[in-house]
């Protein structure tokens, strides 16, 4: 492994917030796949993972949430899987240093097995490409984020686990159900655990969703079902439309204050994700700092 696993435990992890609305402020033109960024503008992508580090990120991801050939594809891309995933990695590797970790972003296809849509083979295959080509451009660890099927996730630790000797983060997106503690599909924390727990994940979590308060909850059912270190980034609460555009409600400060109550539930890992900035994650580092 490219990391000290018993350096995450026993500890409370920094990582880094939202990527696409910080593209977006870099000129990201709207509707454009962010992924071709890494080599058509590179110098934007690595000042968003720069800005990350300076605000305090002992971890910063990649730009790379759909380098898979079906969200690819849909930019008349899909065979650039490999050139688009390690180009990403090798940007954050560069704006992270030698002090600062990267966990290669691996997001959702947005097709699903049960419905027939496509295979677990397909999954693995496309996958399994991002995976190697994370590695070669220096990624420390994979994080799976926004996933809400168990069967993509399965196929993308399968993928990851058999390519290289990367680290292994899976994070869902919770906001159903009860206590909206459980994903679009159904699937609850325990179920995660119970599925993936011998597959060789390093730590479990949840991203994105309607905000922290509820993924306090979550992460301490979370923290009832293993002993895994517990990744978090909620996003800024839920946004509202003003002016035609989405705007977040909550400040650094109102979303670093919940940070105690993650700790306490379990959280080792937290960042931020949609409408989370630069900003919102110095007043978590502050936060932190003052546990």
């Amino acid at each position: 492994m490219t990391m000290d696993l018993k350096a995450y435990l026993g500890r409370v992890t920094v990582a880094d917030g939202a990527w696409g609305t910080q593209l977006y402020n870099c000129g990201l033109p709207a509707g454009m796949c962010p992924e071709l960024w890494n080599v058509e503008n590179d110098r934007a992508v690595e000042a968003v993972a720069r800005s990350y580090v300076r605000a305090g990120s002992e971890i910063i991801i990649t730009n790379t949430f759909g380098a898979n050939r079906f969200v690819l594809g849909k930019h008349g891309a899909g065979d650039r899987v490999a050139e688009l995933a390690e180009a990403g990695a090798a940007i954050s590797r560069r704006a992270a240093g030698d002090a600062v970790k990267v966990f290669a972003s691996m997001g959702p296809t947005g097709e699903i097995v049960m419905m027939g849509q496509v295979s677990a083979d397909q999954l693995y295959d496309t996958f399994a490409v991002a995976a190697r080509a994370f590695a070669n451009g220096g990624a420390d660890a994979v994080v799976m984020e926004s996933m809400s099927e168990l069967d993509e996730v399965s196929a993308a630790v399968r993928a990851v686990r058999d390519n290289t000797d990367l680290l292994i983060v899976v994070s869902l997106t919770f906001g159903s159900g009860p206590n909206q503690a459980a994903t679009m599909m159904g699937v609850q924390p325990n179920q995660v655990v119970d599925r993936l727990g011998e597959m060789g994940v390093f730590a479990f979590g949840a991203n994105c969703g309607v905000g922290p308060e509820s993924y306090v909850n979550v992460v301490r059912l979370y923290r009832q079902a293993t002993d895994a270190p517990i990744w978090v980034k909620a996003n800024a609460g839920v946004p509202a439309l003003v002016g035609g555009e989405s705007v977040f409600p909550l400040s650094p400060a109102e979303y670093a204050s919940y940070v105690p109550a993650l700790v306490t539930a379990g959280a080792n890992f937290i960042g931020g994700c949609c409408g989370t900035t630069p900003e919102h994650i110095a007043a978590v580092r502050r936060a932190v700092d003052s546990l």
